[in-house]
């Protein structure tokens, strides 16, 4: 049976012919450019931040003439094929996050006046939400769908070197490694993404677009190989409650019910691990004796102040919550090193659920991505052997890259070791995956922490901290009482 259930746990299913996984932004902003250099019809792309002086395959200089930067591709695009439709739509970000982004994507509207591409912000969500969808898509039929926006910081190879002066930003200063993964799917996977892209287009500005026109061609990039054929794709959202609309939460159903439905392994990468909700179903999964191993990969430390008194206070109390439950001693939350110990931010937002449930996505392990926010992933379940070669395939080289070894070598360290905790304990000897220990709490922060500042469940609790509280403990109770419900059931 299938977790993916249009109208509870997804939007809906779509078909694609071609379906890729591209791990870290060197490989999409590789894909992106090819792409977009085929498009015949329409460029669309949905973001949480923009910057158009992004380079999408930096050598390490910057100079007077720059012609990979996003800005002035688009740009060249939009005035040498006049066919050609561009449109941005980037969230209209609240100005202590533009301050920390040179006010960029605000300058980018500047950026493409008197052109040809269409920039629009988008302030249609509830005071104190964000538009957090990562969505970008070439004609209809193809797309690319998860953590990474197209960004001055965000550039990075599989190889999350020390010191690389390909991640040069503006002022030639070089940001943090980084770490996300998107997934590229064509065909009728890549047209309902159009559907829900213009759809938000309406909500921001009023105007119905049409489907773009059939003009044939394929922007599928030449040097990406495809990953799986002929597959079935879910399309999962978050919508806030907004003028009349109801909540949508199908990303935090389906979180759920992939955790319930585990077997043998849970792979997590994320940004942020706050959700109780979450934490109580997977603390469930830990208490059986027979349960899947659950492996956590995120930051050590967020990156900026708001998210470090916020996001990782909350953390830790999940972290000690999990350690509590894990009595068989199958729970393990690492954060990535470089070689010579600089923290890798995590941004990936993703889920592998044994061999037969990938998710790759926009969404966090938080409150606000269950609720609040807008946010649009991709999944695909699968069930025949070579389907199932490649989800598991995808992990391990995920899991391999962080300790500077191959996904072949983690293979053989699960099948020699009995699993996929006890492969990286024997993989990981240069510590690249460091343990992860909850930071120590001060008032503030267990007031922080208790509370869930900055993390709202939906938007009725946003400014309403004691309801925030009471929600997120009873519908945690509720799932801890029915892990144990199930647990005394298989256990008399």
């Amino acid at each position: 049976m299938t977790v993916f259930r249009p109208g509870e746990t997804c939007w809906r299913t779509a078909h694609a012919d071609r379906a890729a996984f591209l791990i870290d932004t060197e490989a999409f902003f590789t894909a992106a450019f090819e792409a977009m250099i085929k498009a015949r019809r329409s460029i669309l792309l949905l973001g949480w931040g923009f910057d158009p002086r992004t380079r999408l395959f930096p050598d390490g200089y910057d100079g007077p003439d720059d012609p990979d930067e996003v800005g002035r591709v688009l740009v060249d695009l939009a005035a040498t094929r006049p066919e050609l439709d561009i449109r941005l739509l980037i969230w209209k970000s609240a100005l202590p996050i533009s301050a920390s982004q040179e006010f960029f994507p605000h300058k980018a509207r500047r950026y493409f006046r008197n052109t040809q591409v269409k920039f629009v912000l988008d302030d249609a969500v509830p005071f104190g939400a964000c538009h957090h969808q990562k969505v970008l898509l070439i004609d209809d039929r193809l797309a690319f769908c998860g953590g990474g926006d197209i960004s001055v910081d965000r550039w990075d190879s599989p190889a999350h070197l020390d010191e690389d002066r390909r991640r040069i930003m503006p002022k030639q200063e070089e940001h943090a490694p980084r770490h996300e993964v998107m997934m590229m799917v064509d065909a009728g996977a890549a047209h309902a993404l159009g559907d829900l892209a213009r759809e938000r287009w309406r909500r921001a500005t009023g105007e119905v677009l049409s489907a773009p026109e059939d003009a044939g061609g394929d922007p599928w990039p030449d040097h990406v190989p495809p990953h799986m054929l002929d597959v079935e794709v879910a399309i999962a959202r978050t919508e806030p409650a907004w003028k009349g609309r109801p909540m949508v939460d199908e990303i935090r159903r389906l979180n759920l019910a992939c955790i319930a439905e585990a077997k043998r392994t849970i792979y997590l990468e994320n940004q942020y691990f706050t959700s109780p909700l979450i934490t109580e179903a997977l603390a469930a999964r830990l208490a059986e004796p027979d349960g899947p191993e659950v492996v956590l990969v995120s930051t050590q430390k967020a990156p900026s102040w708001f998210d470090h008194l916020t996001m990782d206070r909350a953390r830790g109390t999940m972290l000690w919550r999990l350690r509590a439950a894990d009595v068989f001693g199958r729970f393990r939350a690492y954060c990535p090193v470089t070689s010579g110990r600089e923290t890798i931010i995590v941004h990936s937002k993703l889920s592998v659920f044994d061999d037969r449930i990938a998710r790759v996505g926009s969404a966090n392990l938080n409150n606000r991505s269950g609720g609040f926010d807008t946010e649009c992933e991709l999944g695909v379940q699968c069930e025949a052997e070579a389907e199932r070669l490649t989800i598991t395939a995808f992990r391990d080289r995920l899991v391999g890259h962080f300790m500077g070894v191959t996904g072949d070598a983690v293979a053989k360290a699960r099948a020699e070791f009995g699993g996929l905790g006890a492969a990286i304990d024997a993989l990981n000897r240069d510590g690249r995956l460091a343990t992860i220990e909850p930071p120590r709490m001060s008032p503030i922060g267990e007031f922080v922490a208790a509370y869930h500042i900055g993390d709202p469940a939906d938007a009725s609790d946003s400014w309403r901290l004691g309801r925030r509280r009471e929600r997120l403990m009873r519908e945690a109770r509720a799932i801890a009482e029915a892990g144990r419900g199930l647990s005394r059931a298989g256990n008399p």
